[in-house]
């Protein structure tokens, strides 16, 4: 789908990738509506972008649904949707509170399918959109230490694809983007900053980047970098033997060191 001209709506937008997202979608011509939880980076990301800032809390159902009512009444219409908000928690899973279980699948997978529920309908009406889900290598191989998140990602790629198959023929395109290592402050708040020499972090910009280049060529999924498709596709292929140094690596989570091996590492990464 061609960017320019169009209205798009950006959920995690005040910081990381998706005020990367925000600044490049407006670069190539989109009106954006920008989405974020603290007022003051929400709105000096929306001013750098020459967009609209809108604030919701997406722990809530309520707001979500205020969130499509607000984004839809900024411009009459929303084209392109780009689910971006991400809550991370790295540690052992028997050490997390209810609360932060059902945070992170809130705000990582019910919050996009639900905000997808309130604007779908008009693309379909008008014949014309694009949904864009940002996961997580987390959600195709499986993290130690972040086993909430990595199924909050695995189940917004389920959705992702099963959506698409659903809207084939409709004139609504869907685009998975798979990160894994990015250099935000994602990690730092997720509970233990991301301390390994490789795989290197990407920047914020080159997710945002690689993302609006896939949405305008309607590609269905990419990775970035695109080396790390290659995790999956290993899982896949050899389960086992991926499995047993998923294992090695992971041991070190309950002595308080590095949470997952090289090429399963870096989840969310926004």
């Amino acid at each position: 789908m061609r960017v320019a001209g169009t209205v798009s709506l950006v959920t995690g937008a005040s910081a990381g990738i998706g005020a990367a997202l925000a600044e490049r979608l407006a670069a190539a011509g989109s009106r954006v509506l920008v989405h974020g939880r603290d007022k003051e980076r929400t709105a000096a990301v929306a001013d750098r972008a020459g967009g609209v800032p809108l604030l919701a809390e997406l722990r809530e159902p309520a707001a979500v649904d205020r969130l499509a009512e607000d984004a839809r009444a900024a411009y009459g219409r929303v084209d392109l949707v780009i689910a971006n908000a991400g809550r991370g928690h790295c540690g052992p899973f028997d050490a997390m509170t209810d609360d932060e279980i059902d945070e992170v699948l809130a705000v990582d997978l019910a919050s996009a399918v639900r905000l997808t529920r309130r604007l779908l309908p008009d693309m379909v009406e008008r014949g014309r959109g694009h949904l864009c889900y940002v996961t997580s290598v987390a959600g195709r191989t499986g993290v130690a230490g972040e086993a909430v998140y990595a199924a909050a990602k695995a189940g917004l790629d389920a959705f992702a694809e099963s959506l698409r198959l659903e809207l084939s023929g409709s004139g609504i395109g869907v685009t998975v983007v798979v990160p894994a290592v990015v250099a935000t402050d994602f990690f730092a708040t997720r509970g233990r900053p991301y301390d390994r020499r490789s795989p290197r972090p990407v920047s914020a910009a080159r997710v945002a980047r690689a993302t609006v280049e896939a949405v305008e060529a309607d590609r269905e999924e990419i990775f970035v970098p695109g080396w790390l498709r290659i995790a999956p596709a290993v899982r896949a292929v050899a389960p086992t033997p991926y499995r047993a140094l998923s294992r090695r690596f992971g041991e070190q989570v309950r002595s308080g060191g590095d949470a997952g091996g090289d090429t399963s590492r870096g989840a969310g990464g926004h």
